[in-house]
């Protein structure tokens, strides 16, 4: 199949198939207990110069845990999938105040900067508009088929999307004749993060997972990851997976840690379970737009704390739970 144009973003991380399955033959398929903090598990997982992906969409069952941890243990020279990362982002984004060895470092686009209704992040904007971050754009849906490509286990996908658009022109895509249509599609490579954090409903000890709601690329993005991080609402026993395994959504296999953390995607959305916080989003909206009060805001609610629990006591997301809960069964 011959390539014809290509885009001229940059490729951020290495397509290979052949890298992702030597990097997981090195996992252990064992059931061992996998339970530990968040601390251990970004210390343990989470390196300097990583490929880190964030699961969850929009401000809906994201890691939020992970990501304050991420922040708080001063990683470096992070490249990130923004797959429709909003708070996320926004967390990311909070490591590259002027002054700081910046945590993020480079970022395949979708949707970043922005957090949907609410309006764009002034630090994530800061941080994108000042050049420091390399990035390379695409659609959400192309973000989606790099993951699957990867979960599948070869270099790339065809598909349609981006074709014909700006995009595609600040990609990394190519375009290639089928050679069974003579049809032009775009190709994209294999997305393999070095490590995932995906925040879940259930989990058991060793690392099989149920969640509710939507779970766009979560599924392929934890079979496409080298190593995967778990943070979970509640920790049940292993027989009770058993009872129902066709409610397991990621299997123990894919997974490196699992860390119980109650409320983990506060302030956003947990399906069935607690509301977005719009509020205190609103707070780092309005927190970000001067550096000084972001940096006191960040020292406040993250840096002063010893863990997430200490920021769900100090933002007061532990007080206002009870009204969040409500919501979400109201909505």
């Amino acid at each position: 199949m011959a390539t014809l144009p290509r885009g001229h973003g940059p490729l951020l991380s290495d397509p290979s198939a052949n890298a992702l399955r030597a990097a997981l033959r090195e996992k252990s398929r064992a059931l061992v207990d996998k339970q530990m903090s968040v601390a251990e598990a970004v210390r343990r997982f989470i390196h300097d110069g990583d490929y880190f992906a964030s699961g969850g969409f929009g401000t809906n069952r994201i890691p939020t845990a992970v990501c304050h941890e991420v922040l708080r243990q001063g990683r470096r020279g992070l490249r990130f999938a923004g797959h429709t990362a909003t708070h996320d982002f926004q967390l990311m984004c909070a490591g590259n105040l002027p002054g700081r060895e910046p945590l993020l470092a480079a970022v395949d686009a979708a949707y970043i900067v922005g957090l949907e209704a609410r309006g764009l992040s002034p630090n994530a904007r800061r941080v994108m508009e000042s050049g420091t971050v390399q990035s390379c754009e695409w659609s959400n849906y192309a973000l989606a088929v790099r993951l699957q490509a990867a979960a599948m286990g070869v270099p790339f996908l065809p598909m349609r999307s981006m074709l014909g658009t700006d995009t595609f022109q600040y990609s990394a895509a190519a375009t290639a004749q089928c050679p069974f249509t003579k049809e032009i599609v775009a190709l994209v490579p294999a997305l393999s993060p070095d490590v995932a954090a995906i925040h879940v409903h259930e989990a058991d000890r060793f690392g099989n997972c149920r969640l509710r709601g939507t779970t766009v690329a979560d599924l392929d993005l934890a079979r496409a990851s080298k190593r995967v991080i778990i943070t979970c609402e509640r920790i049940i026993d292993t027989e009770e997976i058993r009872s129902a395994p066709h409610l397991t959504a990621i299997p123990y296999l894919c997974v490196d840690a699992v860390c119980h953390v109650p409320y983990g995607s506060y302030p956003a959305n947990m399906p069935g379970d607690y509301f977005t916080d719009e509020a205190h989003l609103k707070e780092w909206m309005s927190a970000e737009k001067d550096v000084d009060t972001f940096r006191l805001f960040l020292d406040r609610l993250i840096f002063g704390v010893p863990d997430f629990a200490g920021y769900l006591e100090a933002s007061g997301g532990l007080a206002r739970m009870p009204e969040l809960r409500r919501q979400e069964l109201l909505s």
